[in-house]
């Protein structure tokens, strides 16, 4: 399932890569990732997206991921190639945008064009980019902390304590867990 809470575009394409499974394994399917992170409007033709597509998503995930884990982990220069490439990914410009009348006459955001793979990476190197320089975002940075969880995400939380990915799934799996474990405890 596609998941869109991590708070920021990046993360949620680095969550795609987790569990040991390819979240974007067909183009169909990154089309819908494409829609679900707000990156093209629903009903956007994507012409151009194929394997190789999937192939050019996969590495910016990877090469985005590499960079947060070392960030998180104090070893930022750990990443210097993976760096360089989403630096040269986040120069290429990004789909042009307009707005139209919908059927129902309010203002909706369309694309210029088809967009091509090349302006779609720029969207998400550009947000990797704004994070990982954004001093406040950067500190809100977070690994869930969830049982087999790896997911990234921004705590924006009023106290900044907050533990989990999603507390409707990781906070809810711990605190099923924690019940059970007080059960097992009282039972004997």
């Amino acid at each position: 399932m596609l998941r869109f809470d991590s708070g920021r575009i990046c993360l949620d394409l680095v969550a795609t890569g987790a569990y040991d499974s390819d979240q974007l394994d067909s183009a169909g399917r990154l089309g819908q990732w494409l829609v679900g992170a707000g990156l093209v409007p629903a009903g956007t033709p994507l012409p151009g997206a194929d394997g190789q597509w999937l192939v050019r998503f996969a590495e910016l995930r990877d090469q985005i991921g590499q960079l947060v884990h070392a960030e998180l982990g104090g070893r930022g220069g750990a990443a210097a190639a993976a760096l360089e490439r989403v630096n040269a990914l986040a120069a290429a410009a990004p789909p042009g945008v307009r707005a139209i009348r919908g059927a129902d006459g309010r203002l909706v955001r369309t694309l210029s064009g088809a967009p091509d793979c090349t302006a779609l990476l720029a969207v998400v190197a550009r947000d990797a980019v704004e994070l990982l320089t954004d001093p406040q975002d950067r500190s809100r940075l977070r690994q869930c902390e969830g049982d087999n969880c790896f997911r990234l995400y921004l705590d924006t939380s009023r106290g900044r304590r907050r533990r989990w990915c999603s507390s409707e799934v990781c906070g809810n799996r711990e605190r099923v867990a924690r019940h059970r474990r007080r059960t097992a405890a009282a039972a004997l």
